[in-house]
């Protein structure tokens, strides 16, 4: 089963990916990459062919039950339709039925009425956002400087700093798990 468009594996990747050693972005950072959990174990589930259908999804969601998966990620949404229609709303139904935990994104249409999908109150939905703001931050490394963003507007005096480990720049007011 093929995935033409890369979506599936990346985003299978980014929750679960193992550890990779001598990774870099364009020769800048190189360490070991990994994704957000690198011990789990994942299973994956193909339902977009050409197009998305309901059977497929369905097929799909009672393959995770009988597979005894407890989370579900989903990165798939279609037009918001009433959930006795929606054949994701009714698979992960059943999920949850079955004490499956399911998490879906909203989609990546604008922003207009309507445009949130995968509301039903069982899924756990999550999304993404712009911002109409930059606060810049370049980071130096011999010739090269590179952009970052951030969301704090805090700026420093023009100068070098040493990279630190976050724990050595807690808050006076966190612990070092917070940091």
């Amino acid at each position: 089963m093929g995935d033409n468009n890369g979506h599936g594996t990346h985003t299978l990747s980014t929750a679960g990916g193992t550890f990779v050693a001598n990774v870099s972005l364009f020769v800048h950072g190189n360490g070991t990459a990994k994704g957000g959990s690198p011990h789990a174990r994942v299973a994956t589930y193909k339902v977009c062919w050409p197009e998305c259908y309901d059977a497929d999804i369905l097929v799909a969601f009672d393959a995770a039950i009988a597979d005894g998966v407890h989370v579900l990620s989903v990165s798939l949404g279609g037009a918001l339709v009433d959930y006795f229609k929606d054949g994701l709303a009714i698979g992960s139904f059943h999920a949850v039925k079955n004490g499956i935990k399911v998490v879906c994104s909203t989609g990546n249409s604008d922003p207009t009425a309507g445009s949130v999908t995968n509301v039903a109150p069982w899924i756990f939905t999550v999304a993404a956002s712009t911002m109409d703001r930059e606060f810049p931050a370049y980071v130096s490394f011999g010739n090269t400087s590179i952009k970052g963003l951030s969301l704090s507007s805090a700026s420093l005096a023009e100068g070098k700093y040493p990279i630190i480990r976050s724990t050595d720049a807690q808050a006076d007011n966190s612990t070092q798990d917070d940091a």
